[in-house]
């Protein structure tokens, strides 16, 4: 089985692939070769090792070529320019998010059209779709069924390409799967564009010994989920079938609700109130309003038909972090 990553250097794909490596099948299917496709080659020293694994860099636009020039059995597609990323840069926005993903089904299309198989397609989707409309105001609980109105061009994107994933689905070109990822926290790492980025930062940084900027007021509530939660929610949707699946449009991840001051509360017990002190409020105007706009509250029906939950709690999720990244 043929497997491409994209966003592979990064660190939900580099997760991912690791994941898969060590499972070793996808869909009961050995993996033989397991293709990373980023801007930049995988830092990821185990990863490159590995002989099943190929990694490329470069725009995936001009990478796609090299990439589908032999039959590929599934796609997992986690690249995407980040929210505040295409808030800054419309065209940046308009040519990773929807041009990349097009001609990446695109090619998948032309696979099957040549009378190969249609590969399983999964599109890396976000919470980002839904935000209030005047017309349309969001649900105090967001499910399963309540229409997206995204308020931002990268809220945007991700329900466009969900509606393009659904139609070459539909058309029988991929087998495609859209599950709508919460917001992850914590990464490790250094700070991305993305605007929730400090969900992870006044943590990660805190337990480093630095200080962190929150930029949103401490009642700012959230959707979260752990990277190990959501690996395990990616490779359910990847798996299930088209009955389990059910349907063609994107189902919602699990997630627990919490508020900023509940997730410092959290950090303080673990790692105790000097930690929690290295973490001062400072307000963004533009960070609030993005994030404020994003739904804090769900039910995942589908997910939880696959059998899948949302972490216990913030605690249990900063302990994975520091089990895994933290030196003793």
């Amino acid at each position: 089985m043929k497997i491409i990553i994209t966003g592979g250097a990064g660190f939900l794909g580099s997760l991912l692939a690791r994941t898969l490596l060590e499972q070793g099948s996808l869909c009961g299917q050995p993996i033989h070769r397991l293709v990373l496709a980023d801007l930049v080659e995988s830092r990821d020293a185990a990863l490159r090792a590995d002989a099943r694994v190929n990694c490329l860099a470069g725009d995936l636009l001009g990478q796609l070529p090299t990439l589908m020039a032999e039959p590929v059995d599934a796609v997992f597609h986690l690249a995407s320019a980040v929210s505040a990323e295409c808030e800054l840069d419309f065209d940046l926005g308009l040519h990773s998010n929807l041009d990349t993903t097009r001609a990446l089904l695109d090619a998948c299309r032309a696979q099957a059209e040549r009378g190969g198989q249609a590969p399983l397609f999964f599109f890396s989707s976000s919470v980002a779709v839904y935000g209030s409309d005047l017309a349309l105001p969001l649900p105090a609980v967001v499910d399963d069924r309540t229409l997206p109105t995204p308020q931002s061009s990268y809220g945007i994107h991700k329900f466009v390409c969900e509606q393009l994933v659904a139609d070459y689905t539909r058309k029988g070109y991929i087998d495609g799967r859209c599950a709508r990822l919460m917001t992850v926290s914590v990464r490790p790492g250094r700070p991305n564009g993305a605007a929730s980025s400090f969900l992870s930062g006044i943590v990660r940084e805190p337990l480093a010994g630095l200080e962190a900027v929150c930029p949103v007021c401490p009642d700012t509530a959230v959707a979260l989920a752990s990277p190990v939660t959501t690996i395990a929610g990616i490779l359910a949707v990847a798996q299930a079938d088209r009955e389990h699946f059910g349907g063609r449009t994107a189902l919602n991840l699990p997630a627990m609700t919490l508020t900023v001051a509940q997730m410092l509360a959290a950090l303080q017990a673990v790692a105790g109130s000097d930690v929690a002190r290295r973490v001062r409020f400072e307000r963004d105007p533009a960070i609030e309003r993005i994030v404020g706009g994003w739904p804090a509250r769900f039910t995942s029906e589908r997910a939880a038909r696959l059998g899948l939950q949302a972490d216990p709690d913030f605690a249990s999720v900063i302990r994975q972090y520091m089990r895994q990244h933290l030196r003793a």
